[in-house]
């Protein structure tokens, strides 16, 4: 789909939008996904919340650069004419995300990821640390009590866990990024950080793997969130058997409740040590080392200053170690109370790209980007998340993530290059966050 700047596309199956909710037992998400039809989406959250959807009632499409305001508004048509009977936990949600530049036009392996997309499900199921609900959406409170009655049924008997399935293993993995040509690009940034023009940018690379087996996308992100607790985890099927963007990313974009906004700059990393001693050895690298120092210090600040034209009391809090399977990254949290801001959508096209992604100052850094990256980063690197009637909402960064096929997934990583980066070690550190992922297809 191509559109231009402003252009947007509302579909929904209810006319007159009815949810109707009820609390459930213990339930098997992953069960409740091989049971389903049509679009799959699903969102957990570190903190517990966990969100599956089946089927549309309603999508919002856009592109270009009023794109975050057109699914706003579209959505907020939606909202105001849903009735819906339930408690706040179980209440409609638009889950979807947007792809990296305002523009993008969706080529293989994106087809199907419009420049921003998010849908209503027909199906919702949500669980917190306060329970269980299932939310259905029909056109009509007849349409709504039926559809919740029907997956009712379909879920009794369900087994309360699903296996994690088998990995499909990996036949081959191609990297249309060479060493060499890495060089070049890394060398192409410092030169123009050299230059003045540049104080940081985030390079990314590809690695296309070709699988032994058809790819059951949902059982990994299963695997994911067992190996990956402490992470985000999603998975967007927006064409219910196409292609699928899916991950496991550590990283918080924004989270807003009522007038309080929490985010948090996650840059800097190194690997995890073969010991504890070794692991905390190397933490202690990393705080102390200049290069890494100044790479997070710069996301502080572009945060600070990115919020402050639509947010008050922003504050920095301490900063710490994220420590994940694979990898350690350097983390400051963020809060503040909205001002001008009373949508997370708001929060997010103020904040995106963070310099975590792009870099900064942000212009010379996506032209840098498009200049020698070699490929289209689609949904890569960007906001995946949901939002509510109220304008509250959850995004995560899009890293640590693949797009998938039946028998392909392409996977995404970057880095961010400074002053002093060298071209080997960001190499190297590149691969480590292939790992993630690339873990839970091999055998």
């Amino acid at each position: 789909m191509n559109r231009s700047s402003g252009d947007v596309a509302g579909e929904t199956i209810a006319a007159d939008p009815v949810g109707r909710s009820r609390e459930l037992g213990d339930v098997s998400f992953g069960a409740v996904a091989d049971v389903g039809e049509g679009a799959h989406v699903q969102w957990a959250a570190p903190d517990g919340l966990e969100l599956l959807g089946r089927g549309v009632a309603a999508a919002f499409t856009a592109a270009g650069g009023n794109r975050i305001e057109d699914v706003r508004s579209a959505a907020a048509a939606f909202f105001d004419r849903l009735d819906h009977d339930g408690p706040p936990e179980s209440r409609s949600r638009a889950l979807g995300g947007l792809a990296f530049h305002a523009d993008h036009d969706p080529t293989p392996p994106w087809t199907g990821f419009p420049a921003a997309s998010f849908l209503v499900p027909r199906i919702q199921l949500t669980r917190t640390d306060r329970g269980t609900w299932l939310t259905a959406v029909g056109d009509g409170e007849r349409a709504a009590t039926d559809l919740l009655a029907e997956w009712e049924e379909r879920l009794e008997g369900l087994a309360t866990m699903r296996p994690s399935g088998t990995k499909p293993g990996v036949e081959r993995s191609r990297r249309p990024t060479s060493r060499s040509a890495w060089r070049e690009r890394v060398e192409h940034a410092l030169a123009r950080i050299a230059d003045g023009d540049l104080e940081k940018v985030v390079l990314a690379q590809t690695l296309a793997v070709e699988l032994g087996e058809g790819i059951d996308v949902a059982a990994t992100v299963e695997r994911l969130r067992r190996k990956y607790p402490g992470c985000y985890r999603f998975l967007i099927d927006p064409d219910a058997g196409g292609r699928t963007f899916f991950g496991a990313p550590p990283e918080r974009l924004v989270s807003m409740r009522g007038d309080r906004i929490e985010t948090e700059a996650l840059a800097g990393s190194v690997a995890r040590g073969e010991s504890p001693e070794e692991d905390e050895e190397l933490a202690d690298r990393m705080r102390e080392d200049e290069k890494l120092e100044r790479e997070h210090e710069v996301v502080v600040r572009a945060i600070q200053a990115q919020l402050s034209p639509i947010a008050a009391d922003v504050s920095v809090g301490e900063r710490t170690v994220r420590r994940l399977a694979t990898i350690q990254h350097l983390r400051t949290p963020i809060t503040a109370r909205a001002g001008a801001a009373d949508h997370v959508l708001d929060v997010v096209g103020a904040l995106h790209p963070t310099p975590a992604v792009g870099g900064l100052p942000p212009d010379p850094a996506i032209e840098t980007i498009r200049a020698v990256e070699g490929f289209d980063r689609g949904w890569y690197a960007a906001p995946v998340g949901w939002f509510d009637a109220e304008g509250d909402g959850e995004f995560a960064v899009g890293i640590r993530s693949g797009v998938a096929s039946e028998r392909e997934v392409t996977l995404f990583a970057g880095n961010g290059i400074v002053a002093d980066s060298d071209p080997d070690e960001e190499w190297a550190e590149i691969q480590l966050k292939f790992r993630p992922v690339l873990d839970e297809l091999e055998r």
